[in-house]
């Protein structure tokens, strides 16, 4: 007698979001799909229908949809730990409601999968399956792959409207213990227009980018200014974290072929994808998008693995002596650890790597230099002053890899706004960081 078909156990497992959450035990963990693959239904049914729920631990990175579940009267059936930081959770965080843990991105699966931070059960949404019976992650693999592989309990939507991708994306039906048909648009990213400034940023940072290279670029108005400005650079790769529009433009542009990529030629590789529909509808069936787990898109051993591999990070403020803040704002958690050490320090390893550290000169209207004598009290170091080669600004690079203390001062001056280059420089003779004399004598021995 032959086993009943995938289909008829498929058939068995469709519920309504309702009826799928009842199969969540109290007291567990419960991971929820990240960025635009958030299950935002289960999500709702959780909090509305979930009475029976106390103690849960919920985990994500940045979600697009709300965050029902760190409302202030909540706090008795769910307890939030961000492992990234995103508008959602920010305020509940800040006042104590939800908690942050400091990772690196690339560590974040291995925490999963040894149950040092089990996950119990995992809330996502997934494509429709394919006539094996797998469903695919769609945009967004990233941690959910390690979740899924660990988890007691998996839920999902079922959306037509995800797209099918390539990569460590699939799993089967028989693993999932609830389907939810959803037919819903995903949420997605628009990009904020550039002005200038940030246009000067992603010509000096294009002005470092070899042809051939491979990319690592994240989200937001500074990877945007960089991926426009290397319009005319020839055969880039992309091995990133995330990517959006910015990427698909260069691809169907032929900018990024992969031809010299060394590690996966040909292939853009990432763990999630975010950005606007057309995006989507791009990636779906792609098979030159390789989605690949956190573990391995942002393991820095094999970020090194791709030759001339240059990475573009974004910070709040770098201090004189190089070191970046990147995940706190005013004294208060903003973000996250994110992926940025494990691609500056993977790209420092690359043959001819560039890890690269972006910013506007200025925030407040010009009125605060983002280069400062010292971080603020209550500022986090993200990334160390021995990880930092290259600094970019609007007003030109600073490379510090191999500087001293006052060669990188004089350096980070060189490209801090001119409205306040004489404060810095006034607040770094103070700190002795660079000579108070203006003509101090040659050093001993020298020629």
């Amino acid at each position: 007698m032959h086993p009943r078909a995938w289909q008829e156990r498929f058939a068995d497992k469709i519920t309504t979001p309702e009826g799928a959450v009842r199969a969540i035990p109290p007291h567990r963990r419960v991971l929820i799909g990240s960025g635009a693959a958030e299950p935002s239904r289960l999500v709702e049914a959780m909090v509305e229908h979930g009475q029976h729920l106390a103690g849960n631990e919920i985990v994500h990175l940045l979600t697009l949809g709300p965050a029902p579940y760190v409302k202030p009267g909540l706090a008795g059936r769910f307890r939030h730990t961000a492992f990234f930081i995103g508008p959602n959770v920010r305020d509940a965080i800040a006042e104590g409601r939800a908690d942050f843990m400091p990772v690196f991105l690339s560590e974040i699966p291995e925490l999963i999968r040894s149950r040092r931070v089990p996950v119990d059960v995992a809330l996502i949404q997934v494509s429709p399956p394919d006539a094996h019976g797998f469903v695919s992650l769609g945009v967004s693999v990233d941690i959910v792959r390690a979740a899924i592989d660990a988890a007691d309990v998996i839920l999902a939507e079922v959306n037509p409207r995800m797209p099918r991708t390539h990569g460590d994306s699939f799993l089967h039906v028989d693993r999932i213990k609830h389907l939810v048909p959803v037919d819903d648009p995903l949420p997605t990213r628009t990009a904020e227009p550039l002005d200038e400034v940030d246009r000067a940023i992603g010509r000096n940072i294009a002005s470092l980018v070899p042809d051939g290279a491979t990319l690592q670029t994240g989200i937001g108005k500074i990877p945007d200014a960089a991926l426009a400005a290397l319009d005319e650079h020839n055969d880039l790769g992309v091995h990133t974290e995330m990517f959006s529009d910015g990427v698909m433009r260069l691809a169907q542009r032929g900018v990024i072929t992969g031809r010299k990529k060394t590690l996966l030629p040909g292939k853009l590789v990432t763990s999630f994808v975010m950005g606007s529909g057309e995006l989507y509808e791009w990636v779906h069936d792609n098979p030159a998008v390789e989605m690949r787990g956190s573990a391995f898109t942002n393991d820095p051993f094999t970020i090194a693995r791709n030759d001339a591999m240059i990475a573009i990070n974004a910070a709040i403020a770098v201090d004189l002596t190089g070191q970046v803040a990147a995940d706190t704002l005013m004294g208060r958690f903003f973000s996250g650890i994110g992926g940025q050490v494990d691609f500056i320090r993977g790209s420092a390893r690359s043959r001819g790597g560039k890890p690269i550290i972006a910013m506007r000169s200025t925030a407040k209207g010009g009125k605060v230099s983002r280069i400062v004598p010292a971080l603020e009290q209550g500022a986090g170091v993200v990334t160390s002053r021995g990880d930092v080669h290259y600094v970019v600004t609007e007003h030109g690079i600073a490379d510090l890899w191999g500087k001293n203390i006052r060669e990188r001062t004089h350096a980070l001056i060189g490209i801090a706004h001119p409205d306040h280059r004489a404060d810095l420089l006034a607040a770094a003779k103070e700190r002795r960081y660079v000579f108070v004399d203006p003509c101090p004598p040659a050093p001993s021995g020298g020629g």
